[in-house]
């Protein structure tokens, strides 16, 4: 089964950008849906963003549209969430989830799921 971990997170002011990355092992993630959740502090974990395997399919929840943006890199087994634009209401635990192929593209059941990078964003 595949593992998934997250890097990039840490502490950005308002406005500033991040770059997030989910890398894969023990398998290939071409053969995954790839979703991207956040956890604030007292709240539960929310989806944020989706790519389909192949990557012609997104999807983000409308607080984040326009500003943050999902790829992958099949190839290179990571997939990557471009934050732009950020604000205080950002801050949280994000991770990066993988389930098989769909025909939707968003939120749902996610079979797998990385530990998590801490993103703070100060005002």
């Amino acid at each position: 089964q595949v593992q998934l971990v997250e890097s990039g997170g840490g502490l950005v002011q308002a406005g500033g950008s991040l770059r997030l990355s989910c890398a894969a092992s023990g398998g290939s993630i071409m053969y995954y849906d790839i979703g991207w959740f956040r956890q604030a502090p007292g709240k539960e974990r929310a989806w944020v963003s989706s790519i389909s395997w192949g990557g012609s399919t997104t999807a983000y929840v409308d607080s984040v549209k326009g500003r943050f943006t999902i790829s992958r890199d099949n190839a290179g087994n990571t997939v990557y969430l471009q934050m732009n634009s950020l604000k205080p209401e950002d801050t949280a635990v994000y991770y990066c989830a993988a389930r098989g192929r769909t025909t939707v593209v968003g939120p749902g059941r996610y079979d797998f799921w990385g530990q998590g990078t801490q993103v703070t964003v100060s005002s």
